[in-house]
């Protein structure tokens, strides 16, 4: 059976429909289905153990590099996040708002983008609405709002190179340089910035004259005085409370600026392609523990905190390695495409990566992060790679498609955080945002492919 092809196109589908199902119902988590469902199908169609191990290693490789980024760049960023480094920023960004519910939002939206830099959903909706929700509220503006702002502009920020989606197309397409990936991306990322704030600009006047409406109707209380540096010193205080470890950034000023210099640095390292993201990152772990915790045991014990999430992703694009290794040396994903081209009718097969683009925000309420990038991505790649299609340029079709929906998926565990914080609900919010955030998202496709990002 191993090298039947119709055998291997159903037990690559029944893989990947498995992994997919079960992931949607939340009956396993993605490490278990992407390394014991590959491994029970390979063994089904005749493989042993030994094959096994050759297409684990062969998928490994493909994606240690994305893992040791990975590991490195949220410990680095956890540890500016602990040291205080954005507090500062978004301080000054709600002092700037005073009070007018245009500029609230584009401010909102700009914080969103400075809070995602860690990669993090979760830090960004911590540093964020606890610090925005008492002016939401003061200014009588939606708090849905807030969140729909936050989420669009943390996905277009979490193009980068350590976000979980690049560095899940990275595992898939066996890119060795996130950073080749990324710089492709990067004008259409500097365009859903300005989009953002085109976008927040919009909906801060269309806020404003719902309010202005609500007030005339009596259904709400004029706002007269707002209170910015009471709500400042409030957010503060709460910051200190969520992020209480701040190492010696508070105490001696000095800090704070050679945490702005090793962030730029880091940073410049990368986009200047002087050196590698995953040793760009290590190198500023190793610098920002010595200057912010030089005592041993805060290293240890600020490293102890960030494990987990640094290495849940791991663990899952390890996991990933696994599956497409499988999928890959075994020839499923071959067999696959080639059965699949068959019944794509030939004037629609140059476009399939448009298309399964265009439905990326829908996909990722039906499907879960994981399960687009790798069950559904090797599948359109390989296929669309039939009909002459660049496979980066189908990865980024579908992760433009895809990545602005981040925080609209009832699978993000981050937006669950963000509904808490904001006292939301999640049904509502999805009915209020997912147009928004749909439409926000083919936009910004129409454009990859008019400036060519996305080629057909």
């Amino acid at each position: 059976m191993q090298g039947d092809s119709m055998w291997l196109t159903i037990m690559g589908i029944i893989i990947i429909g498995s992994i997919v199902g079960l992931l949607i119902a939340k009956k396993i988590s993605p490490v278990v289905g992407m390394i014991l469902i590959p491994s029970i199908g390979a063994l089904l169609l005749g493989y042993g153990i030994k094959d096994l191990v050759k297409f684990f290693n062969s998928g490994l490789g493909s994606v240690m590099s994305v893992v040791i980024m990975f590991i490195f760049a949220i410990i680095f960023f956890g540890i500016m996040t602990d040291s205080g480094l954005f507090k500062p920023i978004v301080k000054r960004l709600i002092l700037m708002t005073r009070g007018n519910v245009v500029i609230v939002c584009i401010v909102t939206a700009l914080i969103g983008m400075f809070a995602q830099l860690d990669g993090a959903g979760a830090v960004t909706f911590l540093l964020s609405i606890p610090a925005l929700l008492p002016l939401y509220k003061a200014l009588n503006m939606n708090k849905y709002l807030l969140i729909l702002l936050l989420a669009i502009s943390a996905a277009i920020m979490n193009m980068v190179p350590w976000g979980g989606p690049m560095a899940r197309v990275a595992s898939v397409l066996k890119v060795k340089s996130v950073n080749e990936l990324w710089y492709g991306i990067i004008p259409v990322q500097l365009i859903g910035f300005v989009l953002v704030l085109i976008f927040a600009t919009y909906l801060g006047f269309r806020e404003k004259k719902r309010i202005k409406k609500a007030i005339d109707n009596g259904e709400v209380e004029p706002t007269l005085n707002i209170d910015i540096h009471r709500l400042v010193k409030n957010y503060e205080r709460d910051q200190d409370i969520k992020f209480p470890v701040r190492g010696r950034a508070f105490k001696h000023g000095w800090v704070i600026w050679a945490n702005v210099l090793l962030t730029i640095i880091v940073l410049v390292m990368m986009l200047a392609n002087v050196a590698p993201p995953e040793f760009a990152f290590m190198i500023g772990v190793a610098i920002a523990l010595v200057i912010n915790f030089p005592n041993v045991d805060e290293q240890m014990n600020r490293l102890k905190a960030h494990a987990p999430n640094a290495l849940m992703m791991a663990a899952v694009i390890i996991a990933a390695g696994m599956f497409l290794g499988v999928l890959e040396e075994t020839g499923m994903l071959k067999s696959i495409a080639l059965n699949f081209i068959k019944i794509i009718p030939d004037a629609v097969g140059p476009y399939l990566h448009i298309i399964v683009g265009f439905f990326g925000v829908p996909l990722d309420l039906l499907t879960s992060t994981d399960a687009y990038y790798f069950a559904l991505l090797p599948i359109v790649e390989q296929t669309a790679s039939q009909f002459g299609i660049n496979p980066v340029s189908t990865a980024y079709s579908m992760v433009i498609g895809n990545i602005v929906g981040t925080f609209v998926s009832p699978f993000s565990p981050a937006l669950w955080l963000a509904i808490g914080l904001a006292e939301a609900n999640m049904g509502t919010y999805i009915k209020y945002a997912f147009f928004w955030i749909w439409g926000f998202a083919i936009v910004l496709l129409g454009i990859a492919v008019l400036i060519g990002t996305v080629t057909i």
